[in-house]
């Protein structure tokens, strides 16, 4: 009787526990395309996938943040932000092809769970 009782109280343990787990988890990039910090041509979209699915809520701002022989502050890029259909993705747009230059992905995303999380990522078009 002793370990019965004690193994039913072992597994509410570890229910438990799993179920807070779910219940503090935020979306999570799982990859970049480009990825971070790659040399590129000049990407159609750029994507940010996540662990989880997101909220229409969800965007992102193109940002050139260098231009070869310039001098410049950071430039907002023309660009829509939209999920993918099944809603995992954030996919950037830019209005007009990307020129030569270092670019920054400021990216926010709020997952069905309500959690908000956001975060950066950079590329540069050759």
């Amino acid at each position: 009787m002793f370990s019965t009782r004690s193994t039913l109280r072992s597994v509410v343990a570890g229910l438990a526990l799993a179920a807070s787990a779910v219940a503090v988890a935020h979306p999570k990039v799982v990859s970049t395309t480009p990825v971070n910090h790659a040399v590129v041509a000049t990407p159609a979209t750029v994507t940010v996938t996540f662990s989880e699915t997101l909220l229409p809520v969800s965007g992102a701002d193109l940002v050139m943040t260098k231009m070869p022989g310039m001098s410049m502050p950071p430039m907002n890029i023309p660009a829509k932000a939209a999920l993918s259909a099944d809603a995992k993705s954030l996919v950037v747009t830019p209005a007009k092809p990307l020129a030569v230059g270092t670019y920054r992905v400021d990216w926010h995303v709020v997952s069905t769970d309500t959690h908000a999380v956001k975060g950066t990522f950079d590329f540069t078009v050759k």
